[in-house]
């Protein structure tokens, strides 16, 4: 729609509101609340703009600004539901604060990563957060040639904050709950708990490496190298772990810890051609959470990262940066055998 044959302007929306043209604008642009505009005006200036085709040029809207009034996340993946609910909780807290979330998947490639990263800073979104980011350091160089405002989640980064999981802590409670529940059956190798999933060298997964082993070392049982099977994140991987490892043992190991649910899933892979009885003597946790394990034939301990937590304390550090390259480890949980629904945090870890 025009007036009179032209574009409506914001001249023309103060007119028809009887508003002033600085109240329009707070109005449209989300400003309103911090200059104390009632919802009922800001209701009317909206709907009029809207019949009049009104629509904010928000380029120029962020030369004038120096706010674009977007702010982009970097994910590796959406079917994840660690990354999705945490996407979601960017979104939540990106539209509390009248801004417009810009969320894409990388998937874990680093050259796609820097693609993004580099369209995000073309169209000068105000700050970038980067969950799992795999080369962390690219990224920095080129948020720090922009003078962009970025911040990692999930993995820490160089040259800017970091929001992480505490992942050794989780790794220890996790690591403590099976070794309570092993059962031996005077079998050394069978009796002891196995660690499988995940990449040694990843911030994370050495992380939880690290608790487990020392929760091991510190009951008087220090885990032998056969004991720790970073065999990667691919399901097919892990299947063939666990087919072999249940091979060389003639059985289920006593404990067995999964470092993601991406392994879980190819472990289960494994575990449906086993009849029930396979795991009466057998504990198992993963370093994941998902509901639907309430659902399989035997219990599963499960770890939950706090992905709402997550994105909270990685705004609050864009919003009011701490001196200096600040790291925030966010404790995660333990989830029980069999609960459903575990709590207010995102439906994953």
């Amino acid at each position: 729609m025009t007036m009179q044959g032209r574009k409506a302007t914001i001249y023309d929306i103060a007119k028809l509101t009887g508003a002033s043209p600085s109240t329009v604008s707070a109005a449209l642009s989300g400003a309103w609340k911090a200059r104390r505009i009632s919802e009922q005006k800001v209701e009317l200036i909206r709907r009029i703009a809207a019949e009049q085709g009104y629509s904010t040029n928000m380029q120029a809207r962020g030369l004038r600004q120096a706010k674009s009034g977007l702010v982009g996340m970097i994910i590796p993946v959406h079917d994840n539901r660690y990354f999705a609910s945490m996407s979601q909780s960017f979104e939540a807290f990106a539209r509390d604060r009248d801004l417009v979330p810009v969320i894409a998947s990388s998937m874990r490639d680093p050259m796609e990563e820097r693609r993004i990263v580099e369209t995000l800073i073309s169209y000068a979104v105000d700050s970038i957060f980067i969950a799992g980011a795999t080369d962390p350091g690219a990224i920095t160089d080129l948020c720090a040639a922009a003078n962009m405002r970025h911040v990692f989640v999930d993995l820490p980064g160089p040259g800017a904050p970091s929001v992480i999981s505490d992942n050794y802590l989780g790794a220890r409670m996790l690591t403590q709950t099976l070794l309570a529940g092993v059962q031996p059956r005077r079998n050394p190798a069978r009796d002891r708990i196995y660690f499988i999933g995940g990449v040694a060298t990843d911030y994370a997964t050495a992380r939880r490496i690290e608790g487990f082993r020392d929760v091991l070392t510190e009951a008087g049982l220090p885990p032998s190298p056969e004991q720790i099977i970073a065999c990667g994140y691919p399901p097919k991987r892990a299947m063939q772990e666990i087919a072999a490892l249940r091979d060389r043992l003639g059985d289920l190991p006593a404990g067995l810890f999964v470092n993601s649910l991406t392994a879980f899933e190819g472990v289960l892979g494994h575990f449906v051609h086993l009849p029930p009885g396979s795991f009466d003597r057998s504990i198992i946790g993963c370093y994941d959470y998902d509901p639907f394990a309430a659902y399989l034939q035997f219990p599963v301990h499960m770890v939950r990262q706090d992905s709402h937590r997550l994105i909270e304390e990685a705004y609050r550090l864009i919003e009011d940066p701490a001196p200096g390259i600040t790291v925030r480890e966010v404790e995660p949980a333990l989830i029980p055998p069999r609960t459903i629904y575990a709590g207010p945090f995102g439906e994953h870890g």
